[in-house]
């Protein structure tokens, strides 16, 4: 990838250089993780999603603002149709350095190769669980086999770094944390321990009562594993910790327990096109209505984004009561 310099850059009032851009291509899935949406969703009729021309442009925007890190995300990316016709056009912007998607492994065994041959340099994968029953009921319709081998023809396609990622409930999968680890070292792969956030009405769990602190999960692993910290980023909100005799590394996402918002470069587009300046905030800038009024004119684009940034509000305020703060689904946030 080329990496010229940018000529204008994303500064927030906070003095964070915004470099990392988390774009949602679709809120569909194929699971229907307890955390993530509710049971019976009613998804986005088409005329209001982004189209992947859309998608392609808003990225580009963001790359000559000095962006170079693109996260694509869903829902479950994989499922939208003539996807990776937008993988191939992203993997040759200018400027980009790191070009990721999140998935939760489903359609890899399809569409790895595909990934790696447009640009796609690093995976994250979901995995919450390494017990089939259990599997099926955290994502209600998911097959563990199914994403395991997603894992490995991932890993056979050869990408830079591939992330498992594990949201931790009490009482749920919190026994397991010490066999995810065990797995994701056994295939040298890193692993993200996340904490639960209050994004959308659930009912299938209290989220006080499940909510298993990135503190928790690191004294589960310890007895097994002991870790050793770090000052390794990947350029996201993970704190990474390494093991000595392994190449491994265990990341945690604590938006809870230990606030990661004084570095955030990030920003996310949602599916509707909403640029959204925080994850636990709502203000946001509908990019989807400047593009539809007034399509090609991407300096246009930009200068609404450069105006937007100076409204990133410092910080979240999630807590752990289990209210729910953002009516919004993760699905619809974009990971």
């Amino acid at each position: 990838m080329r990496c010229p310099v940018a000529t204008e850059q994303l500064i927030d009032p906070f003095g964070r250089q915004i470099t990392y851009v988390r774009m949602s291509v679709t809120d569909r899935c194929d699971f229907r993780c307890v955390y993530c949406m509710g049971e019976d969703m009613t998804f986005l009729p088409r005329q209001q999603v982004l189209s992947l021309e859309e998608i392609q442009t808003i990225a580009k925007a963001f790359t000559e603002l000095g962006v170079n890190k693109v996260r694509l995300t869903g829902g479950e990316p994989l499922v939208r149709r003539d996807v990776i016709t937008l993988f191939d056009g992203i993997g040759k912007l200018e400027g980009l350095r790191e070009f990721c998607v999140t998935t939760n492994g489903s359609q890899l065994r399809r569409y790895a190769r595909q990934l790696k041959d447009a640009g796609v340099n690093r995976l994250n994968i979901s995995l919450d669980s390494l017990q089939p029953d259990r599997f099926l009921r955290l994502t209600r319709t998911g097959r563990l086999e199914q994403v395991l081998d997603g894992i490995e023809a991932a890993r056979e396609a050869g990408f830079e770094r591939i992330k498992l990622n594990a949201v931790v409930l009490k009482g749920r999968n919190d026994d397991e944390v010490h066999e995810l680890v065990r797995y994701a070292r056994d295939r040298s792969l890193d692993i993200s321990f996340i904490e639960e956030m209050p994004l959308g009405q659930i009912s299938e769990h209290d989220r006080a009562e499940t909510f298993c602190s990135s503190d928790d999960v690191r004294a589960l692993i310890e007895p097994y594993y002991p870790l050793l910290p770090t000052t390794e980023s990947s350029g996201g909100p993970s704190k990474y910790w390494r093991m000595a005799d392994s190449n491994s590394r265990v990341g945690f996402i604590s938006p809870h327990s230990h606030n990661f918002c004084g570095d955030c470069n990030r920003v996310r587009v949602t599916v509707e096109g909403r640029l959204l300046l925080c994850l636990g905030n709502e203000d946001s800038l509908d990019l989807k209505a400047l593009l539809r009024r007034y399509p090609g004119d991407i300096e246009r684009l930009k200068a609404a984004i450069v105006e937007a940034i100076v409204h990133k509000p410092e910080r979240h305020h999630f807590s752990n009561d289990g209210d729910v703060q953002i009516v919004r689904f993760m699905n619809m946030t974009g990971g």
